[in-house]
């Protein structure tokens, strides 16, 4: 049997799993219409969404930080045929409209309803020493340790860690491997962090920028979408020496053989599983790993080879991985008017807004409008989160898990102080706010130690590999589309045969023009 006729069998429809297709399709001799993504929900696109419309209310779960050095990021997506003018890639519309709306936030932290001088990180000298000194540790000794077993308590109350935590959701427990891997990863945005400097946006959200092309692409090369497909287990031949898929379990009892010519990619882990929508006028439900299908079926495997890695440090502690967020939908224009005469930025500039002095740590972002195709001009819509949800609010005696879309405004239009201006378009019914719990959603910062994320391609793999966040790439930062579509570069050139390499991640932290403009900030 010739590898073209391989059929290769792709577990998720995450970014990783898109990208893997495009690179079998597009970079070995497997056929576009031997290619299965399996997918259990009705949507694609895993972390990347988008959805709703106006009458009901736009839902964005969250949004994937971009820069200009996710180099395989950028590769797979100069392939890809924008979804309004097929005649650009996604690559070169994306640049085009960051170059339009550049990052530069003018507002980005608020005490007080007041902006913060943000002239200066904060830092001590000692604090600062002790970045550096973790850019420089190896990151063996690190193992299981939370960030705040390696800074003194008031680094958590310095301009900087404010910045820093809410521009990536790290929390004070979260893993010191994980920062390590980005002050090394990102150094080159550090001068600029404050102001958001750097960062690149896409035209529309990213289930219409980018996953919808993306699926575009692939279904006209014969890649099918098996949706409703939730694959519950997976059979192995394991030897001392080698270790080969055999066959695909799905939910329904039905099973999938893998030949000896067969593949299969397994997204292992999800950060948006067991999501849960609220309303205007309820609270999401918080689920966990008993409602997770992917989370349960990597417990399954990891039970069956020490070498498929150890979920239980990134789905056991929902308390500490959870956050809420929510999308506001308005159809009036008055919070944005407010919003760009107080901060300085027009839509799509600005980037996030934290409220320093809000019990939940509250963030929003005012996307450049519109934020969906499908979006008219007379709707505006604004995405938020909470680091903390479990505290109490300061104006709403609830926690934020507990709130309601409506608490959940009612609480940020106290912190803005525009309650009063707010209060009559909230009347007339003209806004719309959807919460969502994301008990996963920080899972892959939880402190862990090597080992716990597979490798990509585990020893002695004949014919499987493991793709996402939570399988492991040396040097690379988690919680970036950058680091998804770099996995799925590390399995299809390492199971395939193809003139191409994975291309190495971008090496700042070695340019001393970075490192200078840095250490410079740190000291301000």
């Amino acid at each position: 049997m010739k590898k073209k006729d391989s059929k290769v069998y792709l577990v998720g429809s995450g970014i990783a799993a898109l990208a893997s297709a495009v690179y079998l399709e597009k970079d070995t001799e497997i056929l576009g219409k031997n290619i299965y993504i399996l997918e259990k929900d009705k949507v694609v696109g895993g972390a990347c969404d988008g959805s709703g419309n106006e009458e009901d209310g736009y839902l964005v779960r969250g949004g994937r930080m971009h820069e200009a050095h996710y180099e395989c990021y950028w590769d797979l997506l100069s392939n890809i045929p924008s979804l309004e003018d097929e005649n650009i890639s996604v690559k070169d519309e994306t640049f085009a409209f960051s170059q339009k709306y550049v990052s530069n936030a003018k507002a980005r932290l608020l005490k007080d309803a007041k902006k913060m001088d943000l002239s200066s990180y904060g830092l001590s000298f000692a604090q600062q020493a002790r970045l550096t000194e973790l850019t420089f540790i190896p990151e063996i000794l690190l193992n299981d340790k939370r960030i705040e077993d390696w800074f003194d308590q008031d680094f958590f109350d310095t301009n900087y860690w404010y910045i820093w935590s809410t521009m990536f959701a790290f929390q004070k427990w979260s893993s010191v491997a994980e920062m390590r891997r980005y002050m090394k990863r990102f150094i080159h945005l550090v001068d600029g962090l404050y102001r958001i400097g750097g960062i690149i946006r896409t035209k529309y959200n990213q289930y219409d920028s980018v996953i919808r092309p993306l699926r575009r692409y692939l279904e006209a090369r014969g890649v099918h979408f098996e949706m409703g497909k939730e694959v519950v287990d997976i059979d192995f031949n394991l030897s001392s020496s080698e270790r080969t898929a055999t066959l695909i379990h799905l939910q329904n009892k039905e099973k999938i053989v893998l030949s000896k010519n067969d593949y299969i990619f397994i997204t292992n882990g999800s950060i948006t599983e067991s999501s849960d929508v609220g309303s205007w006028r309820e609270a999401p439900k918080l689920k966990g790993v008993a409602e997770s299908g992917s989370w349960k079926l990597w417990k399954k495997l990891a039970k069956k080879d020490k070498l498929f890695g150890n979920p239980s440090p990134f789905c056991d502690n929902v308390n500490l991985q959870k956050w809420y967020s929510f999308t506001a939908t308005l159809k009036d224009s008055t919070f944005h008017n407010y919003m760009q005469e107080f901060s300085g930025n027009i839509d799509g500039t600005g980037g996030l807004v934290t409220i320093t002095d809000s019990n939940w740590l509250m963030s929003i972002v005012i996307a450049h409008q519109p934020h969906f195709p499908n979006q008219s001009d007379d709707i505006k819509i604004f995405w938020g989160y909470g680091l903390y949800p479990d505290k109490i609010g300061n104006y709403v005696k609830k926690t934020m898990a507990e709130c309601s879309g409506e608490e959940i405004l009612e609480e940020l239009y106290y912190h803005l102080k525009i309650q009063k201006l707010m209060k009559p378009i909230t009347e007339a019914a003209k806004v719309n706010c959807l919460p969502v719990a994301m008990p996963f959603i920080d899972s892959l910062f939880m402190p862990r130690k090597l080992g716990d994320r597979p490798d990509v391609i585990p020893k002695g793999a004949t014919n499987f590999a493991f793709l996402g966040q939570f399988a492991e790439v040396e040097k690379d930062c988690v919680f970036t589309v950058e680091y998804s579509v770099r996995t799925a570069q590390m399995a299809v050139y390492g199971l395939f045969d193809s003139d191409k390499d994975v291309i190495p991640v971008y090496d700042s932290i070695h340019n001393p023009k970075y490192l200078i403009a840095a250490m410079k900030a740190l000291s301000r």
